[in-house]
């Protein structure tokens, strides 16, 4: 659960840059305490939520809005290699997609994503879906990402 001094961080994982813009404007809209990071791919974000000297690591705790179709790891790959790692399994994850094959959406919740939304079924440029997610996340307590375990696994 956020509050006002601890701001819910987003890791946002997203090849494109009109839907990121749009996810941006949504949470300027809505005034969110939100912390908003963006991976262009799965392998960007994985090492985000692990830390490294490139990008650091994303304070708990955090959510994941992933869209499905990316760039040198699609989703798929990403959540097998997340719900792999001890550490990070407990994430919570949410897909935006484009994609409306059955196949994805069945691969998707048999990795435990807490949800599935279609791009183009999200109306109000996300402001809205942004709004419930958002709502949501004050509602419930989420997980804290144990980064000791996964240094002890890097070491």
């Amino acid at each position: 659960m956020t509050t006002k001094d601890q701001p819910l961080h987003i890791l946002l994982v997203e090849d494109d840059e009109v839907d990121a813009l749009a996810i941006r404007r949504a949470l300027r809209k809505l005034a969110a305490n939100v912390v908003l990071s963006v991976a262009e791919d799965g392998l960007t974000a994985l090492q985000m939520m692990r830390g490294s000297k490139t990008y650091g690591r994303i304070e708990s705790p955090y959510i994941v809005l992933l869209d499905w179709k990316l760039p040198r790891m699609h989703g798929g790959e990403f959540l097998r290699e997340l719900r792999a790692d001890p550490a990070l399994r407990s994430t919570m994850v949410f897909v935006m997609s484009t994609s409306d094959a059955a196949e994805d959406r069945r691969l998707a919740y048999e990795f435990n994503v807490a949800g599935y939304f279609l791009k183009g079924g999200i109306k109000d440029g996300f402001t809205t879906a942004i709004a419930t997610l958002l709502q949501f996340c004050e509602l419930v307590e989420l997980p804290e990402q144990d980064h000791k375990r996964t240094s002890r696994l890097s070491a």
